[in-house]
């Protein structure tokens, strides 16, 4: 398949994140994994450790010339039923840096060599354990954020993404070897009620690839999430209203106007979408150098933001610095937060409610909590622009699979409109080719190997 440099070496690395706990895990992955093993470790049992049957456990200690490392269990995993593909043995032991690094460094002396970012991924890969959507669903996982996008990644390490790719490149094969049995025997040539047979099977799997683009808004949503910026007056209760998002008290709240003088942001989910929040300086009116950053810092943050929450007091007349904020954010993206609704209202709300409708518009309490719920609701509303948010489905989160499919939907478009002008089929059957190849870039049964080297390099090393 794929011819790496390197692909016949003994790889190790340490498995299990830097710093100190219970237990760490090195990593042994090649044809000469069980030997290395053999060299460094003494089991109780007093057998070799390449002598032991694959899939079992073992007590020993790992030595270095006379003296003990560490007392570790190991794994031994023989290829191809191994997480490779290839012998594997993974050593646990304490789980400090020191000791860890000190059992890596015996393995390399003993002939392995240190694993790059990715390479235990990358091995299953072209060991043909699992194909390229799988073996991205393994850095999802690792970095999920939320229990929705953590479910949808094991789903897609399952080959749930791949099957369905599979099942359109299966037909779309069947479609191309029709159309070249045709252009290959001339003599049986086609009439208008096969044109239309073959044109229906393509248009049928141009559907099938719609459906699979139109889950990116909902799969990146749940990968990716948003940021979300509070902006407003001093005072107005952003500080407040970020805490009850957060459901923790993470920002500092008091009466004194400006008490918030640095942009806070801050992580949270809302029904299973990561979202960035980030409190703002209410500060309009700078005193010093310090306050003028903030604001600054503050506009930024706003322009980048994918919703921002503009926060009115309820209990407070509309004044110049809050129609100075809806003008400065015609623009942009915004939900209108009314705040302090627990108290009686002076606002005059003409102005907002002439440039926000009442979709784009919710009151709450931060104090108490109050409508926050709602809030949320409105939130999950608006970035999913009033669709429902498919956390179950088959979703693509992958910007690489949305560009293959994109182009893979465009092929098809192609095809359909050249079939129904009777164009020649040679054209066709380059569509549906190139269609296919698409589809395989996806898999990674036909892919460019720089940018399958930068894929595993996104990896962690030991992964």
């Amino acid at each position: 398949m794929y011819q790496y440099k390197g692909i016949e070496d003994t790889i190790a690395a340490i498995a299990t994140p830097a710093g100190q706990g219970g237990i760490g895990i090195v990593r042994i992955s090649g044809k000469d994994a069980m030997a290395i093993a053999s060299q460094m470790v003494r089991l109780r049992s007093n057998k070799r450790v390449q002598d032991c049957a694959s899939h079992t456990v073992h007590y020993g200690v790992v030595m270095d010339k006379a003296h003990v490392i560490d007392e570790v269990l190991v794994t031994l995993m023989r290829g191809p039923k191994s997480y490779t593909g290839e012998d594997v043995v993974e050593i646990s032991g304490h789980g400090g840096m020191t000791v860890l690094r000190a059992v890596l460094q015996t393995i390399l002396a003993a002939g392995a060599r240190l694993a790059g970012p990715g390479e235990f991924t990358k091995r299953a890969f072209l060991n043909g354990r699992m194909d390229l959507t799988q073996a991205e669903a393994v850095i999802d996982i690792i970095q999920a954020k939320t229990s929705n996008f953590l479910r949808q990644s094991q789903h897609q390490l399952k080959g749930e993404l791949s099957t369905k790719l599979n099942a359109i490149r299966e037909e779309l094969i069947k479609i191309y070897t029709m159309v070249e049995a045709l252009i290959n025997f001339p003599e049986d040539g086609i009439d208008a009620q096969g044109r239309q047979q073959i044109t229906a099977r393509i248009r049928l799997q141009e559907k099938e690839v719609d459906a699979l683009l139109a889950s990116g808004q909902s799969g990146r949503l749940l990968k990716e999430g948003i940021r979300i910026v509070l902006c407003g007056k001093p005072n107005v209760g952003k500080s407040s209203l970020l805490n009850a998002l957060l459901k923790q008290e993470r920002a500092i709240v008091t009466d004194i106007a400006g008490t918030t003088r640095d942009v806070l942001e801050e992580s949270a989910q809302i029904k299973g979408i990561p979202i960035s929040l980030v409190d703002t300086a209410g500060i309009l009116e700078p005193r010093d150098l310090i306050e003028k950053e903030a604001i600054a810092r503050s506009h930024l943050y706003i322009k980048s933001a994918d919703l921002v929450l503009l926060v009115l007091d309820q209990s407070r007349q509309l004044e110049a610095q809050d129609q100075l904020l809806i003008e400065q954010l015609k623009t942009a993206p915004v939900l209108l937060v009314i705040n302090k609704m627990d108290l009686p209202s002076k606002l005059e709300t003409s102005v907002p409610e002439k440039l926000f409708s009442q979709e784009h518009m919710v009151k709450v309490s931060a104090l108490n909590a109050s409508s926050i719920q709602a809030l949320e609701d409105k939130i999950v509303d608006i970035i999913a622009k009033g669709k429902n948010l498919d956390t179950d489905g088959i979703l693509v989160n992958n910007i690489r699979h949305m560009k293959a499919l994109e182009e893979a939907q465009k092929n098809l478009q192609d095809a359909t409109r050249l079939m129904q002008e009777e164009t020649s089929l040679e054209f066709i059957s380059e569509d549906i080719k190139s269609a296919i190849n698409q589809l395989d870039a996806i898999t990674g049964r036909n892919i460019d190997e720089d940018l399958l080297d930068r894929i595993f390099s996104e990896f962690c090393i030991g992964k």
